[in-house]
């Protein structure tokens, strides 16, 4: 039995009565019981290595894993920044204690988020504030993190502070690693326009961690975090059958929801559009899969499926809001809205448009800096 055979048979058996309980779109606290029954059989990350609770896959294998998962429609993992950021980060900079942690990330026991922007700072991380002074073997935390994706429910922070404020920009630098229910922290929900409150603000105000806390060395947080930018950008790639997938499901069914509809000359414009499109970013995702079948692994060019994918997800859901018309305020079609709202951080999210766009001038196309 190949490995893809093994998942297939794993999900046949359990992903039915998950979803009975949960339905076809689980919360956050069904994705996390999945989370729990998928590394049963060590599949939340099965590239990693066998001691830290994945399989020890190779990247193609791997990848083929993640087709099967698609193929299945199966629930995200909801402990995705500890899955796919951060634990990534600690197995190349950890120490054996920090290493302790990888385990439960993959069970979903720790819930890990990032601390790294901050207010007026934007998408220049190297611009931070928050600072971390040495007091012995110990290190005194002062400022705030805003937008902090799933920072009200985590466990665990991989916080990046100042400790050298003498020091070049992207230098002076270190990566910290923070339990939030130490004292002087303090966490808000943030409200989004949606409603919904998928990030926080964090505040630390005289937090006290030890030393051993730090993730790779002192003054050196700016290398340990390209790592965990690195992960995320080709995490991306790494789950690009289930947005190609998603992407071909939704445009199919605007197609035919609407089909024998009259509808407005430029909105049957907008949905031929949104098809051709659709189709566009699915070869595109199936080219960037089979480069990483032919090269072993994930390089720079597949920011391109973050790209295209983002500036489609956005016009997509504009033209979802335009079809659905009054409905979409006053009627069933609410939920065309918040797709329209939620869209608007997908050219945020992971990467903004504008550093996409110069990953793949500078390192694919080799345009001066």
């Amino acid at each position: 039995m190949t490995v893809t055979d093994e998942l297939h048979q794993f999900l046949d058996e359990h992903l039915p009565p998950f979803r009975e309980k949960w339905g076809a779109d689980p919360s956050f606290e069904g994705r996390l019981e999945w989370q729990g029954i998928l590394q049963q059989g060590r599949w939340v990350a099965p590239q990693w290595a066998e001691e830290h609770g994945g399989r020890g896959l190779d990247v193609i294998t791997a990848l083929a894993c993640s087709e099967v998962l698609a193929d299945h429609g199966a629930p995200a993992t909801a402990g995705i920044f500890g899955v796919a950021n951060v634990g990534p980060t600690i197995a190349q900079w950890g120490t054996d204690e920090q290493k302790r942690s990888l385990v439960p990330i993959l069970e979903g026991t720790e819930l890990w988020c990032q601390g790294f922007s901050e207010p007026g700072t934007g998408s220049d991380l190297a611009g931070l504030r928050t600072r971390a002074v040495l007091d012995g073997d110990e290190l005194v935390i002062d400022g705030q993190k805003i937008w902090t994706s799933d920072g009200h429910r985590a466990h665990h922070m991989q916080l990046l502070v100042r400790t050298d404020p003498a020091a070049p920009k992207h230098k002076g630098i270190s990566a910290v690693l923070v339990p939030l229910d130490t004292p002087g922290i303090e966490i808000r929900p943030i409200t989004q326009i949606t409603g919904e409150a998928d990030f926080a603000e964090v505040f630390f105000t005289g937090v006290r961690v030890p030393r051993t806390a730090l993730l790779g060395p002192l003054n050196e947080g700016w290398k340990v975090t390209m790592t965990t930018l690195g992960h995320e950008r080709s995490g991306v790639v790494t789950h690009a059958s289930a947005i190609v997938r998603e992407i071909e499901e939704t445009v199919d069914s605007l197609r035919y929801d609407r089909a024998g509809r009259e509808l407005p000359g430029h909105l049957r414009d907008d949905l031929v559009e949104r098809y051709v499109e659709g189709r566009v970013v699915g070869i595109l995702g199936e080219r960037s899969l089979a480069s990483i079948r032919a090269t072993g692994q994930p390089g720079s060019e597949q920011s391109i499926i973050k790209l295209e994918w983002s500036l489609f997800a956005q016009r997509l859901a504009a033209t979802k809001l335009a079809l659905d018309g009054a409905d979409a305020v006053v009627g069933d079609g609410f939920a065309s809205t918040k797709d329209y709202l939620r869209a608007r951080s997908a050219t945020i999210a992971g990467g903004t448009t504008e550093v996409m766009k110069n990953i793949l001038a500078q390192r694919v196309l080799g345009l001066p800096v």
